[in-house]
């Protein structure tokens, strides 16, 4: 399915439930489930369902159809969510998640939205891996897709200007935009060839697992951010996510 399809379904639960509903019918088993459609850095906006855009579709949308066919992850299986090193510019807001009070951001929306996405795996990890279904989250890479439509040319290069600045400052080399298949990489390392205790409830880059970040660090460096990792912030989300959707999924 075109990506721009994937990005629409996402925006409206009726359409995520109505193809978790098809794909239950089918009944076929899935080794590994790959969630990767998303935004970024789109203007203020709501989907169908009245969530902010980029917390709405790349992660409830996810939260949604995920939890749907979660019974049809085979014993063994994976679950794959590209998450982003944007989730370093905002934790999640439990308390005001569709910037009802809070001045619009586009990164600290994507931010916000990116987190969610690697909290979402952690706890589903958790709530799974007892039948040995296990979840990670990864960063792909800085990949030249259709991903930053949204953005102007003229920020594009101002971000690379200001990365590349950095990276001089400390002696290291210019950065350069990753290949569709090496963007492509980490999936299939967490998919298909890590070890499940490897990856399971962790965040991934460049196939390896990432450290956890507790100081400052280099733009295009390896790590991950303690509260996109922290466990009871995870629940926290969970139940929170359920509440926003009106819809609960058992616990395993």
């Amino acid at each position: 399915m075109p990506g721009c399809s994937c990005i629409k379904a996402l925006a409206s639960l009726d359409s995520v439930r109505a193809c978790s509903e098809a794909l239950n019918c089918e009944g076929r088993p899935f080794d590994a489930v790959i969630a990767s459609a998303g935004v970024m850095r789109t203007p203020f906006g709501h989907t169908a369902d009245g969530f902010e855009t980029q917390f709405g579709t790349n992660h409830l949308g996810h939260f949604v159809f995920v939890n749907r066919i979660a019974s049809l992850i085979a014993p063994g299986g994976r679950l794959v969510i590209l998450a982003s090193s944007g989730h370093r510019n905002s934790d999640v807001d439990l308390e005001d998640p569709n910037f009802d009070r809070t001045p619009y951001d586009p990164g600290i929306a994507y931010g916000r939205s990116k987190t969610a996405n690697i909290l979402f795996a952690v706890e589903f990890d958790r709530r799974h891996r007892a039948h040995g279904v296990r979840a990670t989250a990864l960063h792909p890479g800085v990949i030249k897709t259709e991903l930053d439509r949204h953005m102007k040319p003229d920020e594009v290069d101002k971000v690379v200007k200001q990365i590349n600045a950095q990276l001089t400052a400390k002696g290291q080399p210019p950065f350069r935009f990753k290949t569709v298949p090496q963007g492509a990489a980490t999936s299939v390392w967490a998919a298909i060839v890590a070890g499940a205790e490897e990856i399971g409830g962790r965040y991934c880059e460049d196939c390896q697992v990432s450290q956890v970040i507790h100081g400052p660090i280099s733009p295009m460096s390896p790590g991950v951010m303690p509260y996109a990792v922290d466990s009871e912030y995870a629940q926290a989300l969970w139940a929170k996510s359920e509440e926003m959707i009106g819809e609960r999924f058992d616990r395993h």
